[in-house]
């Protein structure tokens, strides 16, 4: 297991002190706490209470607080809360001698890192505090790189790469032209969808709607009824009061046309005229429907060949590319890989409970030299199994499974479902549990998650002693 407290020491002797907080009514427990954290290279305030201990949160912007639950005036959870609110980023753990099962639900539900009982033991405050830490420095980290990037908000979108980096400087030039139509190109995996929401999100379009669709997903009538509408009694089924098509919904928008390498000729002909006069009529309809509306399309394919063979319209095709967009894969841009790995280990981490905070050398080798032939969305799912079935804060190697599991799919599916990720996860609990004969805090220990979230989890999946 990593050693978190040397990690934080490492940073103290470079003048870069973590800064916790202190909130307790016991005035023992608080120079407890400030004597043994100080010890361990932290800068410590302490405070009696939750209305003052506000007033010092916004001043020192604190790395971590631990806060007792039971307090005159402001309680542990309001003040937890209180916290989120003034900075999600910051960490909070509750201390408690009233411990129960529906206050520690509560507590994590509102955000609390972490849940302990009085009596507690001081080394392991430190491992907890340690733990919390590691956490919070992958999280700056990854804040720090989306900043830098100038793509905060943006999950799974991190530019570290000079390829990356060249990307996004040419997708917020792409933004501030909000009519012209862009082609995003890119292999399965590469985040064409992020992009294009990216490029809605930062024009002047973003105050409207920003909708999509996988024209492989669909038959040609179904794809031809989702994007254009239909009157009522147009055909078959059909609504007895019609339907107003995406285009329609997108009105002053965006819309984006995933996989538009699939689309019919016939389809290609009608959102040629979309593109060409700004009109377009419903199915089975005779009036025209103006529309304001930006197309943004992605493919997988070279439509380029596609247009020599006819299977592509040309025209159309030099439509769509007024503005293209490359999205290279992820073997050609490994400088992407680990910075990705960190920032779903945080995203899981928050999904699944969990505390990991390393990835190791080792791991990040492994990652950095695999060709990832499903790019980001496989590495995605690489991590968030690994982190599922993590017992520590640190990935283990034999969590890291590449190769045969995955491989190159459509855009329109992912190897790792929510249903089989759940699968894994009620077994791996049911494994741990009877191997510590159903003792909650081993078990919980082994999992890296709280007791809380083991209750809830057992009952989730309705597991039997």
């Amino acid at each position: 297991m990593n050693d978190s407290k040397n990690d934080h020491k490492a940073e103290s002797q470079t003048g870069v002190k973590p800064v916790i907080l202190v909130v307790d009514d016991e005035e023992t427990i608080r120079s407890c706490l400030k004597e043994a954290l100080e010890g361990e290279g932290y800068k410590v305030y302490i405070e009696e209470n939750g209305k003052n201990s506000l007033s010092l949160i916004k001043r020192v912007i604190p790395d971590l607080v631990l806060v007792d639950l039971k307090m005159p005036g402001m309680n542990g959870i309001d003040l937890l809360r209180e916290v989120k609110t003034l900075d999600r980023n910051i960490l909070v753990i509750l201390l408690t001698g009233h411990g129960s099962v529906d206050t520690a639900v509560t507590a994590i539900k509102a955000g609390a890192f972490d849940y302990l009982e009085k009596p507690f033991k001081i080394e392991h405050i430190k491992v907890v505090v340690g733990k919390a830490l590691s956490t919070q420095s992958l999280m700056r980290e990854v804040i720090r790189l989306r900043e830098k990037a100038g793509v905060i908000g943006f999950e799974n979108v991190i530019a570290v790469s000079k390829e990356m980096k060249k990307v996004f400087e040419h997708v917020k030039i792409i933004a501030k032209s909000p009519s012209s139509t862009v082609l995003i190109q890119g292999e399965s995996g590469t985040g064409k969808e992020l992009i294009a929401n990216y490029i809605h999100t930062m024009s002047s379009r973003s105050n409207y709607r920003f909708v999509d669709i996988n024209c492989a997903a669909l038959t040609e009538n179904l794809l031809e009824a989702e994007l254009f509408g239909y009157e009522k009694g147009a055909f078959t089924g059909a609504s007895s009061t019609g339907k107003s098509g995406l285009f329609e919904v997108a009105q002053r928008g965006s819309i984006f046309l995933d996989e538009i390498g699939e689309m019919s000729m016939p389809l290609q002909a009608k959102l040629l005229r979309v593109l060409q006069e700004k009109r377009f009529k419903r199915v089975g309809g005779i009036d025209d429907i103006d529309v304001d509306v930006r197309i943004i399309a992605s493919t997988n394919r070279h439509l380029e060949e596609e247009v020599d063979k006819g299977q592509f319209r040309k025209d159309l095709y030099y439509r769509l590319k007024v503005l293209p967009v490359y999205l290279y894969p992820l073997r050609e841009r490994r400088d992407d890989i680990v910075p990705l790995a960190k920032s779903f280990v945080l995203k899981f981490n928050n999904e699944f409970k969990k505390k990991v905070d390393t990835i190791t050398p080792e791991i990040e080798n492994i990652l950095v030299n695999y060709d990832w032939p499903g790019n980001v969305r496989e590495l995605k799912n690489v991590i968030e199994r690994a982190v599922l079935l993590s017992c520590t804060n640190t990935l283990s190697a034999e969590h890291i499974l590449l190769g045969n599991v995955f491989s190159k799919q459509s855009d329109a599916e992912d190897m790792i479902t929510d249903h089989s990720i759940s699968a894994i996860e009620n077994k791996h609990i049911q494994k741990i549990l009877k191997d510590t004969s159903w003792r909650m805090t081993k078990a919980a220990n082994i999992l890296g998650i709280n007791r809380t979230t083991l209750y809830n989890k057992i009952k989730q999946y309705n597991i039997k002693q």
